[in-house]
């Protein structure tokens, strides 16, 4: 998978979850504080980062670091994913099914944070197992990752991988049209 240039992209992000830690010293308790912060621009580019400071804005700009590092991209099909997929990471599980137009976003928690950010619109998506933020959202990107467009697949097994980069750059061009346009 090539990397993506951060910089390229116009990136949003949310933070999911903000843990405080304590830590029991002679004085008395010492905090610190855990971020998770997801990263995206709305067109099926998504990234999640943890950072971890004594201060809160500080692990939310750790956050955002890590996650601009670890951008992935997957297929949109108008405003859901093309098709059913299941994400595991530990504990939890990730469920998500395509949804028709005007659906919106049936997901709880960590999950819906994701779906809002890459720009999926129209998605039913259940989170099973344990409910651990970190590992839910891991989970959620997995799924993401293993999604694949069925005119790809289609080539693939007709044997046809030339047509598909010419495909996907089309479609690049088109998205890009469309966004000078708007």
């Amino acid at each position: 998978m090539a990397r993506i240039d951060p910089d390229e992209a116009a990136l949003k992000d949310k933070v999911v979850y903000i843990n405080r830690v304590a830590k029991v010293v002679k004085g008395g308790r010492r905090f610190s504080f855990s971020a998770l912060v997801v990263v995206g621009d709305s067109n099926g580019t998504i990234g999640i980062g943890k950072g971890k400071a004594n201060e809160v804005p500080e692990a939310i700009r750790k956050a955002v670091e890590s996650a601009k590092k670890s951008l992935i991209t997957f297929p949109i099909r108008e405003t859901t994913i093309p098709h059913r997929i299941t994400g595991k990471f530990s504990g939890s599980s990730v469920v998500m099914n395509p949804a028709p137009k005007g659906t919106g976003i049936i997901a709880g928690g960590p999950v819906r944070s994701i779906l809002e950010v890459c720009g999926v619109h129209d998605i039913v998506a259940k989170t099973l197992g344990g409910h651990n933020p970190f590992n839910t959202a891991r989970a959620t990107l997995d799924a993401l990752g293993r999604l694949r467009d069925p005119r790809e697949v289609i080539a693939i097994r007709r044997g046809k991988t030339e047509d598909v980069a010419k495909d996907k750059q089309s479609d690049k061009e088109e998205a890009k049209g469309a966004e000078t346009k708007a």
